[in-house]
């Protein structure tokens, strides 16, 4: 697959998978590297499943909070339609906002929960930053999909995912956000599947 941006490079391998009969959801596990073979935190690995909803449930709620003038966590990933929280958990206030098209906004100087979550009703990808610490930087990362997760430490991320034709998207912060990330189509069956894939990004 060639990727949408031109300085990016993503090769994505099928390693494998172990029958174990018909399921109704096939278990995804994605592992992504840096081109240098290290593992990659903090990934959002994304399948769009053909009818499946594409926006939350009403009351579905997340949480980005301030803790240690940083924010916990540092990438947060919701669907379309997710209202999240910034609870600051600092000794001292905070002033949040993104200057980000698909959701722009301000919560000015605080302390505690603001009263009203954040509503991320657009795809793509949100920068945060404080505007009394310019240090504190976030980055929320909305799908039109319920199937996602974020990897760990060691690279890894694992969904459960219905069998079929899908498309799988994996971004990270060291990709543009003004560039779609890149994409391939992915077919599941019933058993377990495991995807190798390395991103060319800092």
């Amino acid at each position: 697959m060639t990727p949408r941006h031109p300085r990016l490079s993503a090769l994505l391998c099928l390693l494998g998978a172990n029958v174990c009969g018909v399921a109704d959801a096939a278990v995804l596990t994605v592992t992504v590297s840096s081109g240098q073979g290290l593992p990659m935190a903090d990934a959002v690995v994304a399948v769009e499943v053909r009818g499946a909803s594409t926006r939350a449930a009403p009351g579905i709620q997340a949480e980005l909070g301030q803790r240690g003038k940083r924010f916990t966590p540092s990438v947060l990933a919701v669907q379309t339609g997710t209202e999240v929280n910034f609870p600051n958990f600092d000794t001292v206030r905070h002033h949040v906002y993104s200057f980000s098209p698909i959701k722009p906004f301000e919560l000015k100087l605080y302390a505690g929960t603001p009263a009203s979550p954040v509503r991320f009703d657009k795809p793509g990808v949100a920068v945060l930053g404080c505007n009394i610490h310019d240090k504190m930087t976030a980055y929320v990362r909305v799908v039109d999909t319920p199937y996602f997760a974020r990897t760990d430490a060691a690279g890894r991320a694992l969904l459960d995912v219905p069998p079929g034709d899908h498309r799988l998207t994996i971004w990270h912060a060291g990709l543009s956000v003004d560039t779609p990330p890149p994409s391939r189509p992915l077919k599941l069956g019933a058993a377990p599947t495991s995807l190798s894939v390395t991103l060319d990004a800092p």
